[in-house]
């Protein structure tokens, strides 16, 4: 296991922007964006291991992962 693969990715369309909007919820404020959702995610797990990059390299410690919380759930409860 990746250690990015501790985190939730998730791509959705954005209305608003007329394009998908890639984000990593605990770990990155903002994202990526583009036209081709498949893109966009690709784009998002290499922001992501830039992101943990840039912690090990500060010397800082990585957020708690978000990836086990069955998220999923959570938001379908919710609506």
């Amino acid at each position: 296991m990746k250690e990015s693969d501790r985190y939730v990715k998730i791509v959705e369309w954005s209305e608003d922007d007329q394009v998908y909007v890639g984000s990593a919820p605990g770990l990155i404020y903002g994202g990526c964006h583009g036209d081709d959702e498949r893109v966009v995610f690709d784009e998002l797990c290499r922001v992501v291991d830039e992101a943990i990059a840039l912690y090990r390299a500060d010397g800082r410690s990585l957020p708690p992962a978000t990836t086990g919380q069955d998220l999923a759930a959570r938001v379908e409860s919710a609506a």
